[in-house]
């Protein structure tokens, strides 16, 4: 079911509940929306909770505004949270794990956090020199695809096989093309994030920070940075899995979900 509220700035955010239990709330990464990033867990997962699945600004049923920034997006967030009306665990992966952090720091109504990469301590310094620029260049050439297989490519480190899958599930797929002219402007918001420990010395909420096995080592670092950071968190690897986990192996993402949840 469709629901939309008003976020803090005036734009409209779309966001879907299915299933009954504990909310949970999903926040997707870049070039995704609520039904390509959660499409093969959704189904399991309502089985046990009350998901909810929101369009971060700019895709599918939310609005967006011509000034964009990081905490617009938090702000979004902590919306629809609030909106739920009771505690929510709230779950961001990639850009949206970035999201979700800054967004625990909006609402007192969370119940516990799960951070599937994405968070930086010190920016995007894994970029190479000039590929933010390289990836616009693209997109106003109209080579849309060719600029989200070389994000994929250089920036997240995707392997071909990986970029060979994605591109094969084709709804999926074409999604990912009308959501990449965001890409950029989260990438220049990820370049200059600084993750400050400090911010989040108050923070209580029971966290889980994802990893897969095979991701880059930064990730890794990234999240033993923001673990060791928070009062209360615990970090899982995911063997053989990178970026992707709740695509390319659903069940294990689904299982350490319900673990955490219900532990």
């Amino acid at each position: 079911m469709l629901n939309q509220i008003t976020s803090k700035d005036g734009t409209t955010i779309g966001f879907w509940h299915s299933g009954h239990g504990q909310p949970i709330l999903f926040v997707h990464g870049a070039t995704y929306d609520h039904t390509t990033a959660w499409r093969f867990v959704v189904p399991e997962l309502e089985r046990r909770f009350a998901v909810y699945a929101m369009d971060r600004r700019g895709r599918g049923a939310s609005g967006d505004s011509p000034a964009y920034e990081l905490q617009r997006e938090a702000e979004d967030v902590a919306a629809v949270v609030e909106a739920i009306g009771e505690p929510v665990n709230l779950l961001g992966h990639s850009y949206g794990a970035l999201c979700s952090i800054e967004a625990a720091l909006l609402t007192p109504n969370l119940r516990r956090l799960i951070l599937y990469e994405g968070v930086p301590l010190s920016g995007a310094d894994y970029y190479p020199p000039g590929m933010i620029e390289r990836l616009e260049a693209l997109l106003e050439t109209g080579d849309v695809e060719g600029m989200l297989i070389t994000m994929m490519r250089e920036v997240i480190q995707r392997p071909p096989e990986e970029i060979k899958f994605l591109r094969s599930q084709r709804e999926d797929w074409a999604a990912r093309l009308r959501n990449a002219p965001t890409v950029s402007r989260e990438m220049r918001e990820e370049q200059g994030y600084v993750f400050v420990p400090e911010r989040f010395g108050t923070m209580r909420t029971p966290t889980l920070l994802l990893v897969g096995g095979d991701s880059p080592p930064g990730e890794l670092e990234n999240a033993q940075g923001v673990s060791d950071a928070l009062s209360d968190a615990q970090l899982v690897v995911m063997p053989g899995q990178r970026h992707t986990a709740m695509i390319t192996s659903p069940e294990d993402f689904i299982s350490e979900i319900v673990q955490f949840l219900e532990s």
